[in-house]
């Protein structure tokens, strides 16, 4: 008689995450797009401030794959260039809200009394803020002293990912402290506080790895949130300055030529829309997998 195989959590996770078509798929689609942004520039080493003048706000042709803007520069250059930056800006701000919901979220989760009421109230006070006006508030003011300190580039990039991360925590503190709250009474905590098990050890070795599913889950929503904050800004002109060409950025200098140059518009817009929207994907199938409930 064959003896059944033992799988590790991850593994069966991975098996019913692949069963999801749409979010499977979503993940090569989404993996080809940042390999693209990531390895395109080695490849097409079309200068993103080259400038033809005999080609302004032309179409896709042969020469320029995906047109030019109103000064002649390749738009595909200058994707590939802003695609990394409006990636790894989503991925730093959902790093950097996920960390801080979570510790906040453990924090408030194993402790009682004043440290869970401060921690919420904190956490309340931070939702009840309005944010886009908070966001472009805080923007305003410390663009320029971070600009001089560490570059246009690395300042404005250190600016909106703090502030973004800053003021996407909330949920996912909340969601820690709930999953906190329902593990501390699980009977294999119990074992081990039962067995001399010190907080610091029963939060890192049997009740955070066990809250993980979830905030994986909020973390992809994290990213596709970073990335259209990214882009709002960079829309509204407070995001990067514009010799620095985000998806953003791009779309925000194709707004007078809507007109005349759509493609302009089209292609970035574009490339926000299929990162946003396969991120989601993928967090509707890690939901799913991570679920041991739903049957996949």
């Amino acid at each position: 008689m064959r003896a059944p195989v033992s799988t590790s959590p991850w593994a069966e996770a991975w098996r019913r995450f692949k069963r999801h078509r749409l979010a499977y798929g979503s993940l090569w689609l989404l993996a080809l797009l940042s390999l693209a942004v990531l390895l395109g520039p080695l490849v097409y080493k079309v200068g993103i401030n080259d400038i033809d003048f005999m080609a302004r706000l032309k179409g896709p042709t042969a020469e320029h794959p995906l047109g030019t803007d109103d000064l002649g520069r390749d738009l595909l250059a200058r994707m590939l260039y802003g695609g990394r930056i409006s990636l790894a800006v989503g991925l730093a701000a959902m790093l950097t809200g996920i960390l801080i919901g979570v510790v906040v979220g453990a924090v408030a989760g194993i402790s009682r009394g004043w440290v869970d009421a401060f921690l919420m109230w904190l956490t309340d006070l931070f939702l009840s803020l309005p944010q886009l006006p908070l966001l472009l508030l805080l923007i305003f003011f410390f663009r320029d002293p971070l600009k001089v300190v560490f570059g246009p580039e690395v300042g404005i990039f250190l600016l909106i990912v703090l502030v973004i991360g800053g003021l996407s925590w909330m949920p996912v503190a909340r969601l820690v402290r709930a999953q906190f709250f329902s593990l501390r009474e699980k009977e294999f905590v119990e074992a081990a506080r039962a067995l001399g098990a010190s907080t610091q050890r029963q939060v890192v070795r049997h009740i955070l790895p066990n809250a993980l599913g979830p905030v994986i889950v909020a973390a992809t929503i994290n990213i596709a949130a970073a990335i259209i904050a990214e882009s709002t800004l960079s829309f509204l002109g407070l995001g990067f300055p514009p010799d620095i060409p985000t998806w953003g950025r791009i779309l925000n200098d194709s707004r007078d030529y809507l007109d005349i140059a759509v493609h302009w518009a089209m292609f970035p817009g574009l490339a926000i829309f299929i990162a946003v929207l396969t991120i989601n994907f993928i967090g509707d199938g890690l939901r799913d997998a991570l679920d041991p409930r739903r049957v996949l």
